[in-house]
């Protein structure tokens, strides 16, 4: 099977795509090609209606196959980037190409084979798949390759060892200086009670200030600090972590956590707005027993390690067969 990923090249939003490719791989034999546009700035913001394969930027790559070359067996796409070219494929291809589109695109889910959407979305159709969070890239032998490359700074550390994942303001949550600070000594308290030890990364949504906050109180613990030089550790923290602590603003980061079987303590953010969609994933991770607040503890529990994309990957399998 010929597969091509597409997405805009932003991390977060290819991962996506190229976790649902990576999953059906592991299920039937598959070549992944990976795929990243963009459209020239003029011509961005129109809506997809609008947009012409001719505005793309010069430096993207090429979305369709030459003349002389043959459509692919599957097209996942994930991103509002995307959704024209997505909808041109499925057109062009004469149905020789099944078009996949991660996300709510909000255009209707029946201008695609199937939407592989997140549940708290609420999104409907004969064509969706929904599933709680996003798909993405772990499994337990990426995290388990991952660990030897950071084995030296990471095998002395004591147990608990306690992954901390740090988001940051977004258009539902903000991160202030204060609010970082009081997290920051909350974990600091867990840990410390616990004789445990920190591995923390920050995203780059992190705001400095709340960055500085935190491991300014943070740093005298046993442990790492990810500072964004050098190799990211996030798959060695995932596999090498006892407990993982994870802000609440961000789906993706969640889902992954959850993937571990490992517990995972939601750390509360400020609100911008009402929760809405995220209390909605929050409440689905919860009912998995994947999930609980941050209570200032390290509790231990246990659940079935959260599969979804390998359940959307069989998905897609079983509609591309009966279609």
């Amino acid at each position: 099977m010929r597969i091509w990923v597409v997405s805009d090249g932003r991390a977060g939003i290819e991962n996506q795509a190229l976790g649902l490719a990576e999953a059906i791989q592991r299920l039937t034999a598959a070549e992944i090609t990976t795929k990243r546009i963009r459209w020239r700035p003029a011509f961005d913001r129109l809506p997809s209606a609008l947009k012409l394969p001719a505005m793309l930027d010069p430096a993207s790559d090429v979305p369709f196959p030459a003349e002389h070359e043959a459509w692919p067996d599957l097209w996942i796409a994930t991103g509002r980037a995307t959704l024209p070219l997505s909808l041109a494929v499925r057109r062009r291809s004469g149905g020789k190409t099944f078009v996949v589109q991660t996300q709510d695109p909000r255009l209707s889910p029946a201008r695609f084979d199937m939407v592989v959407a997140p549940a708290h979305d609420g999104l409907s159709g004969d064509t969706v798949f929904e599933i709680v969070g996003s798909p993405h890239r772990i499994t337990p032998q990426r995290i388990a390759d991952a660990a030897p490359a950071f084995a030296a700074e990471i095998d002395p550390l004591p147990h608990p060892r306690v992954a901390v994942l740090i988001g940051g303001k977004s258009k539902a949550f903000d991160l202030t200086e204060a609010h970082a600070a009081d997290l920051a000594d909350r974990i600091a308290g867990a840990i410390t009670a616990a004789n445990g030890s920190l591995m923390l990364t920050f995203s780059r949504r992190t705001p400095e200030a709340a960055k500085a906050a935190m491991t300014a109180r943070l740093s005298a613990l046993s442990g790492l600090i990810w500072d964004s030089e050098g190799p990211n550790p996030f798959f060695a923290f995932l596999n090498a972590a006892d407990h993982i602590l994870v802000t609440e603003d961000s789906a993706n980061m969640a889902a992954e956590a959850a993937s571990t079987g490992k517990p995972v303590h939601i750390l509360p953010m400020g609100a911008l707005k009402p929760a809405g969609k995220f209390a909605r994933l929050h409440a689905d991770l919860e009912a998995h027993g994947a999930t609980r607040p941050f209570d200032g503890t390290l509790e231990d529990w246990n659940y079935p390690p959260l599969a979804e994309t390998d359940r959307a990957a069989k998905a897609v399998l079983e509609a591309m067969r009966t279609r």
